[in-house]
């Protein structure tokens, strides 16, 4: 199913431009939590920044499994009258 899913997500990205842009929004908070993560110490701010990174992250993760879903009940005909 996996392997299912990874595909239908690889068409998402090529063919649905608000799918690739969350793609897009998802990848550049992964690369500043990494920035961050990467750092010895971190400022009050810079904590705070993480802790709302995530938190976007994890939105913007729903915001593209709700589209994965819609896209899959479409794909299966699941929901039609």
């Amino acid at each position: 199913m996996s392997r299912i899913h990874d595909e239908m997500r690889r068409n998402l990205a090529e063919k649905d431009t608000e799918y690739r842009r969350l793609m897009s929004e998802h990848a550049g908070c992964e690369s500043r939590l990494q920035e961050l993560q990467g750092k010895a110490d971190l400022t009050e701010m810079e904590r705070m920044e993480s802790v709302n990174i995530k938190k976007q992250k994890l939105n913007l993760k729903d915001r593209m499994e709700a589209i994965l879903r819609q896209y899959m009940e479409r794909g299966t005909g699941a929901g039609a009258p």
